[in-house]
């Protein structure tokens, strides 16, 4: 009630970033400092880089285990099913990743109707076992809980990283706010889910006071024996939708990742023709595949994986926490006791969760912990080596005025048609153009420097997209700006660029790229390792050709040598 509903459903889904949510999507919020705290800013948002890496391992760990959880009920129906229970769930996991490329709205579509049977199935299920034991419904009663922790002591304090499993779809649920909208994530969960799951929990803990044995199994215990392989049939579909969940919001951050410049170039497709958010990404989800499979074979249970999870979803809740209370006071303005003591109470619970699951990380609760900290040290590793080219380029690229003066001094032949100079640099000649002159001695009629940014908005508007500035000589400065949801397509933007006076024939256009060789040196900047994980990444990331949609034909790449 206090996680969920309260905290996620009421107040985090209010963080909305322009409809995206996330744990990125809240980082972006964070206002730029204008008071000096550069630095407490960039830790919050090295914090909120943290909290998606450690959600990609969570995107990991929760297929295999909803999928182990909802197989091993064939243990329960028959001992002599159990050698089959991970050959199965594997055989599911491929088959869970292999539909993603169909897009969530025909994954949703499919599985919707299902999922809603699931939820009717599980409350009538709670409630013939809370008929027969109506005490349970007395442990709303906090008294109990106080008791509890009393007769129990640090044992108590130790449940608790088995009871947050019951709301570790939190973070994910924010996640997929862009795919789904906030309205039916409301009223699906009001109306349907959060009666269900409440129902169901109280069943099973009237079966543990009926038959406290019963506490091996006690969700397919709930079942009468006629209806348990049935069960296990509708718990695996329930299981693949809950996986989901996590994968799809996996796309979500990788796409932020991308254009917030976190992550190397990646093929983006867009599955849905009237939901933006709705993406696939395909070297995510066969990774994603890939690993789940590794985890799933080397664990082997879900018993053994529940040790594995939680400690990466309570480490991203505390996370959200911190992050929404600066939100909170400096964009919302609400009063700061106000936000403290909203955010302290979550902070309280998501600690409590956090201590009982760091009691676990010798058990299996490091494996979270470190493919998040690999994801952070490749995200972090990127970003930094994209500052360091820009930075090494800036320095020595001559700036425009100059090269401007030096046209009109010589002036150069000039040949038809119109060049793009593409640059990720807001100040000096782009090093292909300065290049192409100083080599080839030559300028197209019209020259255009295009330099594509991405604000930390998930949209911008149309109107705003373009912007052009004559230079003079027949050269204009060309600025598109993106939001970090949004896929470039700069001969789109070029076509748009006509309406702000720039003249192009659009069959005559040639796209000049600089094409960077990364060499390793000891210059400062960054380890000399990871400036060798970072020309590894470089290499393998997605062609610009390709990321800004640029017909092939049509472009000519120019060497340039960077030293890191």
């Amino acid at each position: 009630m206090l996680v969920i509903s309260i905290k996620y459903i009421a107040i985090v889904m209010r963080a909305d970033n322009d409809g995206e949510g996330g744990i990125l999507a809240l980082a972006a919020l964070i206002p730029a400092d204008d008071r000096g705290r550069a630095r407490w800013r960039a830790a919050l948002v090295l914090m909120g880089i943290f909290g998606a890496a450690l959600l990609y391992g969570d995107g990991m760990i929760t297929p295999a285990i909803t999928v182990l959880g909802a197989v091993e009920g064939l243990k329960v129906a028959t001992p002599l099913l159990d050698p089959y229970v991970v050959p199965v769930a594997v055989a599911i996991l491929i088959g869970v990743f292999a539909i993603q490329r169909h897009g969530t709205h025909r994954v949703g579509r499919l599985f919707g109707p299902i999922m809603v049977v699931w939820f009717i199935v599980i409350a009538v299920l709670g409630i013939a076992s809370v008929v027969r034991q109506p005490v349970v419904l007395t442990a709303i009663d906090p008294r109990h809980a106080l008791a509890f922790f009393r007769a129990h002591g640090w044992h108590g304090f130790a449940v608790l990283g088995a009871v947050f499993l019951v709301v570790t779809g939190g973070e994910a649920l924010y996640a997929d706010m862009g795919h789904f909208g906030k309205r039916p994530i409301r009223l699906a969960w009001f109306s349907l889910v959060l009666p269900a799951l409440l129902l169901n929990y109280f069943g099973q803990g009237a079966l543990l006071l009926e038959n406290p044995a019963a506490a091996e199994q006690p969700f397919f215990l709930l079942a009468p024996d006629w209806a348990l392989l049935p069960l296990v049939a509708l718990a695996t579909a329930a299981a693949i939708i809950a996986s989901q969940a996590l994968i799809s919001g996996a796309f979500s951050l990788t796409q932020q990742a991308v254009q917030l410049g976190y992550c190397p170039r990646l093929d983006i497709e867009h599955t849905s023709h009237h939901e933006m958010g709705q993406v696939y990404v395909p070297q995510v989800n066969w990774a994603l595949m890939i690993s789940t499979i590794v985890i799933a074979v080397g664990f082997g249970s879900s018993t053994a994986l529940a040790a594995a999870y939680g400690i990466a979803v309570t480490l991203t809740m505390v996370i959200t926490a911190v992050l929404l209370q600066v939100v909170a006071i400096e964009r919302w303005q609400w009063p700061p006791a106000v936000a403290y003591l909203v955010t302290g109470l979550f902070l309280t619970i998501d600690l409590a969760f956090f201590g009982a699951n760091a009691l676990k990380i010798a058990h299996g609760g490091w494996l979270p912990l470190v493919i998040g900290g690999v994801l952070f040290t490749l995200m972090t590793t990127w970003k930094t080596g994209r500052q360091i080219v820009a930075k090494r380029l800036t320095a020595r690229a001559i700036p425009l005025e100059d090269f401007l003066a030096r046209v009109t001094a010589i002036q150069p032949a000039r040949v038809p048609g119109t060049a793009v100079f593409m640059t990720a640099q807001p100040r000096g000649t782009p090093p292909a153009l300065a290049h192409n002159l100083r080599y080839n001695k030559v300028l197209h009629a019209h020259v255009v420097t295009l330099m594509v940014t991405t604000e930390p908005v998930p949209h911008v508007p149309t109107t705003r997209q373009v912007t052009v500035r004559p230079l003079g000589q027949g050269v204009f400065d060309v600025r598109v700006r993106y939001g970090f949801m949004e896929d470039p397509n700069v001969p789109d933007a070029l076509a748009r660029a006509s309406e702000h006076g720039l003249e192009l024939d659009a069959d005559d256009v040639t796209f000049f790229l600089g094409r960077e060789t990364l060499i390793v040196t000891e210059t400062p900047g960054m380890a000399t390792w990871r400036e060798r994980l970072f020309v590894l990444m470089a290499r393998n990331a997605v062609r610009a050709t390709s990321y800004f949609r640029l017909p092939p034909e049509r472009v000519v790449e120019l060497g340039v040598q960077v030293e890191l």
